[in-house]
This record gives C-alpha cells, sequence and structure tokens, in this order.
C-alpha cells in the first residue's frame, strides 16, 4: 500500500521533493495534493509534476480525507501554524528544518503531535543519506577508535536571499546553515548534551546572524568546532577524529556523496532527476520520505534516526547561540 502524500507550500524546495519521491518506487509513495497559499500556484505545481489534486488553502489540503502525511516546506516562521493544523486534522507530518524558529515552537510541536497521536519529524534529510548511515555504522564498530573532536563548516555568500537575510523571515547562518553543523555532531555524539556552548560571530544590517563559530565541549574533554556563514564560501566538510583514525566527509556536508576513512574514499552516488532542481543533490530527499514511510509502516510516532530529542536539543542549542550573539526574532517575545 503505498504512502500518500499532500505538499503543503509549492515553492523550491516541495519541487526537488516532488523530484525526490520519483526516484522511489510509485507502489510506496503516491502524491495525492498539493496547497498554496495562492491557488493558480498550487494548479501550476499539480500541473508539472502531474499531481490529481491543487488547494488555494492549507485548510483544504488540512482537511482532504485520502492523505496519510504531509511535506511542510514553508519558510521557517510557518513551520509552527502549519504544523499544528495538520497535526490538529490527524495527518502526520515532515516538517523542513529548521523545525520551528525556538525551542518553545519545537516543544509545542511536539506536545501537538503527542496530543493528536500523530508522526512529526524534522526534515533533516542529511541524517538519512547512505554516507550518514555508513558514518553511524563505522563509528558503531569503533572504526576510528574514541572520538575525541568533530567539525563541521559550512557557507555560502547567500545574503542576496530574502529569507535567508531577513529577520521576519527567519533569515540568518544558524538556523538555516548552522543547523547542518550542529546536527551532525549530535549524530556523531548521539544526542548527548554538551557542556557548554561558545558562540562568537558578527551579524548583517538586517540584524541575523551573518556568520558564527561555535564551538562545544563535551563530556571527556571531547569537543566540537562548527562554523556557519551567510556572507562567505567555506569548505563545506566535515572531520571526526579519534583516537585512532579520521573520519571525513570531504565536501557538500549537508547533502554527502562521498566519505573518506583514514585516507580512503568511497563514493555514494544519487539517482539522477528527471527534471531540473533548484537544489544540490536533492534527489536525495528520497531517503528521508523512505524513512517517513518506514516509521509510519511500524506505527512509529518518532524516527530513531532524527528522534525529538534531538530537534529539542538542535533548537536549544541555537537559541542559546543566538542569545550569545544578540539575535531575535519576533517569536522569542513571549505574549
Amino acid at each position: 500500500m503505498a504512502t500518500r502524500w499532500g505538499i503543503c507550500s509549492a515553492g523550491k524546495i516541495s519541487h526537488d521533493f516532488m523530484v525526490a519521491l520519483r526516484t522511489l518506487t510509485p507502489e510506496d509513495h503516491k502524491i495525492v495534493a498539493v496547497a498554496a497559499r495562492d491557488l493558480q500556484n498550487a494548479e501550476e505545481f499539480a500541473k508539472k509534476h502531474n499531481v490529481p489534486r491543487a488547494y488555494g488553502s492549507y485548510d483544504e489540503l488540512a482537511k482532504d480525507p485520502d492523505i496519510d502525511v504531509v511535506y511542510i516546506g514553508t519558510i521557517h516562521p510557518h513551520h509552527l501554524s502549519t504544523g499544528k493544523l495538520f497535526m490538529k486534522s490527524k495527518k502526520n507530518v515532515l516538517i523542513e528544518k529548521p523545525l520551528a524558529m525556538n525551542s518553545r515552537e519545537v516543544q509545542e510541536l511536539i506536545t501537538t503531535a503527542q496530543d493528536n497521536s500523530v508522526f512529526l519529524m524534522e526534515a533533516i534529510w542529511t541524517r538519512f543519506f547512505p554516507v550518514s548511515v555508513e558514518v553511524r555504522r563505522l563509528l558503531g564498530q569503533a572504526e576510528v577508535g574514541d572520538v575525541k573532536m568533530v567539525r563541521a563548516d559550512l557557507g555560502a555568500p547567500l545574503t542576496h536571499v530574502p529569507r535567508l537575510a531577513e529577520r521576519k523571515l527567519g533569515g540568518g547562518a544558524l538556523l538555516d546553515l548552522g543547523i547542518y553543523c550542529l546536527q551532525f555532531v549530535f549524530m556523531v555524539f548521539n544526542g548527548e548534551r554538551p557542556e557548554s556552548i561558545e558562540a562568537t560571530g558578527h551579524c548583517i544590517d538586517t540584524g541575523v546572524d551573518g556568520t558564527v563559530v561555535l564551538i562545544l565541549k563535551f563530556s571527556g574533554n571531547r569537543l566540537a568546532i562548527c562554523t556557519c556563514s551567510i556572507t562567505m564560501m567555506l569548505s563545506n566538510d566535515a572531520a571526526i577524529a579519534g583516537t585512532t583514525g579520521t573520519i571525513k566527509v570531504p565536501h557538500h556536508m549537508w547533502c554527502p556523496t562521498a566519505l573518506e576513512v583514514n585516507g580512503k574514499e568511497m563514493q555514494f552516488p544519487l539517482p539522477e532527476a528527471d527534471m531540473p532542481i533548484n537544489f544540490i543533490n536533492s534527489t536525495g530527499l528520497r531517503y528521508e520520505a523512505e524513512e517517513v514511510r518506514q516509521c509510519l509502516l511500524k506505527g512509529l510516532k518518532e524516527s530513531p534516526g532524527m528522534p525529538w530529542a534531538h530537534s529539542i536539543l538542535l533548537a536549544e542549542v541555537l537559541d542559546e547561540a543566538r542569545r550569545q550573539l544578540g539575535v531575535t526574532y519576533d517569536q522569542d517575545i513571549v505574549q
């Protein structure tokens, strides 16, 4: 029986998600409907991707009885309201990262999932790439001994993109790029909470963080260093240093297709896209979609690969980093 998807938002990432779904077995994944705030956008999206139904409101999608799970591809500030709308309509949800604007909102989404007994996952697609699966396997086998240091960098000149630069749109390096670096660290350290968090960096003239360096200290003198930026190109790689070796993700650490273990490189190619995509390696969105299907088939409410505890930890560390940098959003002001 196919997992029946609804798509919330007809933007660029939703387009890529559709292309990625088509690389999976059609008997397993079926797209039923798409919704946008503008019906014309939804209809154009539906025509392009051969989606049977198009809605001009998210409410209509929430009421559609033929949907098992909704992929939410809206901008960050809308994740809380759209997530709650669908979950209160008893829909399972896969919400783009960051799950919400701060830890309070993340907890509110999780509580809503619990209250309505539905599945909720933050769409940290990186976690489900074959490279990430292999990293977890290698760490489980102590391939590099005891891990002492993790480093992750991700940055590109993106201040011309409104959703990345504007405060009202949830802009800033941390929420969009730094989250990838942090999730890598927490994957390696099994969701362990750091003993200390030090953040330094600078803001751009819109008031959001432009470049940030994070130093996390864990028990046993283990360290993690994350650098993220929307003002400059960085190396966009990640590395794990252990007592007996190193594991490197040599490039595209947020959507990796290569891995270097003690100097030996392995390749993990992605399927080809059947039409142009907006973001590099976007067919890799297929892996998180398949994870959702497997979780639903097992009756799970959260993913073992990206559990709620990791989403809470990510949000809390991002909150603390923003506090140290002096970056606030309207959502941080409790009414």
